[in-house]
């Protein structure tokens, strides 16, 4: 039997308290936050919006998760978002008819495989040339954006196929398709992960490689195809991206989906030292992103200053997080307690 005690020492359910308080929040502060109404079969409404809005970031979250799993990080997904967009508009194309220039299926896996390259790319670079991930994801973070400007021609491309549409607006039972493509990759990872030895394979490289490869197991392949996967979620969350506007943009499609996915992660009660990982965890991490962002803008905070609500909210999470300043706060009652 779980006990209270195990659960308050549980990253993940300092995460739901976080997203629970902010929900209760914009039940007091946020006129008709709740509200879904029902247009043409499809649910409106707020919490529509955080789902629908949130997808691109989950997806980075998920391959995300695996990456700081084996103690790696990658900063480039925002970019290789871009190029997915970039690629995948320029070979549907933007033809005023609507008509594609090549089938929209086709435009739509060579996206995919581009994206997986650029994974492979940062995982040739971490785990065969043993270069630090932060500096061989930099390289594609900066790369990335120039590679995305080259497909797009510098211009924004406008896309007119209505069929490509269907992945960042289309509607199923109600609900964003985009939020199915979440839970069928989530759905996927989470039995490849737990289901297999490859996610005890993961948490070992990051926990000790010494040891992993003692144990025999092949440190350089895991983290190799955990970067090559971290890359093709970032290839779908691009799709999602160019499908949701109609339109890709090598500048600024993806800017900053990098930070926000990396905070999913660590919200989610991930640590960045590697190790134990929570999927379900980082889900809740980029509702908890999402969710305020959604807050800061009800409340008409300017863009400019909502990146420092952002950051003040996500700093006392991290806190309710820490193992060190919860036992700091439980002593400070325990000692009140004996004062009286």
């Amino acid at each position: 039997m779980i006990s209270w005690k195990s659960l308050s020492r549980s990253n993940i359910l300092w995460s739901l308290v976080a997203l629970a308080v902010l929900l209760v929040f914009n039940v007091f502060f946020t006129p008709h936050f709740f509200r879904l109404e029902v247009k043409d079969g499809h649910l409106f409404g707020n919490l529509i919006d955080i789902l629908k809005n949130g997808a691109p970031i989950m997806l980075l979250a998920i391959g995300m998760t695996l990456v700081i799993a084996t103690h790696g990080i990658d900063i480039s997904v925002g970019s290789v978002v871009a190029v997915s967009a970039g690629a995948v508009a320029i070979l549907i194309g933007g033809d005023l008819t609507g008509n594609p220039r090549y089938p929209i299926i086709v435009a739509m896996l060579a996206a995919l495989a581009i994206s997986s390259a650029a994974g492979m790319w940062n995982g040739m670079l971490v785990s065969r040339v043993r270069m630090q991930p932060i500096i061989a994801t930099l390289i594609l973070f900066v790369a990335g954006r120039g590679i995305a400007m080259l497909f797009t021609n510098s211009m924004q491309i406008w896309l007119y196929a209505k069929p490509f549409a269907i992945l960042g607006q289309g509607y199923v039972l109600g609900l964003p398709f985009d939020i199915y493509i979440v839970g069928f990759v989530l759905l996927l990872t989470f039995i490849v992960t737990r289901r297999t030895a490859v996610g005890m394979f993961i948490e070992a490289v990051g926990s000790n490689p010494t040891a992993a490869r003692f144990s025999g197991i092949n440190s350089q392949n895991i983290i190799f195809w955990v970067y090559t996967f971290s890359g093709l979620c970032a290839g779908i969350a691009g799709l999602i991206v160019c499908s949701t506007v109609m339109n890709a943009d090598g500048n600024n499609a993806g800017r900053l989906f990098e930070l926000d996915a990396i905070l999913a992660v660590v919200l989610g009660g991930t640590s960045l030292n590697g190790g134990k990982f929570y999927l379900l965890g980082s889900i809740i991490g980029a509702l908890i992103i999402q969710t305020l962002t959604t807050t800061i803008y009800a409340f008409g905070v300017p863009s400019d200053v909502a990146p420092v609500v952002k950051a003040f909210v996500v700093w006392a999470v991290c806190l309710l997080q820490s193992p060190r300043f919860r036992s700091m706060i439980a002593n400070v009652f325990v000692r009140r307690e004996l004062s009286t």
